[in-house]
């Protein structure tokens, strides 16, 4: 696997563990709906939580959150509607990013951006 693909994966990892110790469930991982992949589905207070995580080594072009663009919120958007409708989830959702910034010790940096955007329409 490349080695951005293993980063990506350590990252995700870390932001589940990250999300299980402030209370949420995790629902779902890295759950595929067309083109578009929601990297964690997590439910926490009635809420389901489309979460899109972002894992880098350096903010030379920019913070990890900054590579969420308009069509993969839109891809997101589009996937967490079918999730919505096979769970017939009837409550509030949200979409959050967490970025994980790595040093070059392999050390890290969690920030979780609740509520980091709303989907156009």
């Amino acid at each position: 696997m490349a080695q951005h693909n293993d980063l990506g994966k350590q990252g995700e990892q870390l932001a589940s563990a990250f999300l299980v110790a402030k209370g949420y469930e995790i629902l779902d991982e890295n759950w595929c709906y067309g083109k578009a992949e929601v990297d964690l589905i997590a439910y926490i207070n009635k809420q389901i939580v489309f979460v899109e995580v972002k894992s880098r080594t350096s903010v030379i072009f920019g913070q990890p959150e900054e590579f969420v663009s308009i069509a993969k919120q839109h891809l997101l958007e589009t996937a967490a509607a079918e999730y919505i409708a096979i769970m017939n989830h009837q409550g509030e959702i949200r979409f959050d990013i967490i970025s994980v910034l790595f040093d070059k010790q392999n050390n890290y940096r969690i920030n979780h951006i609740e509520d980091a955007f709303w989907p156009y329409e």
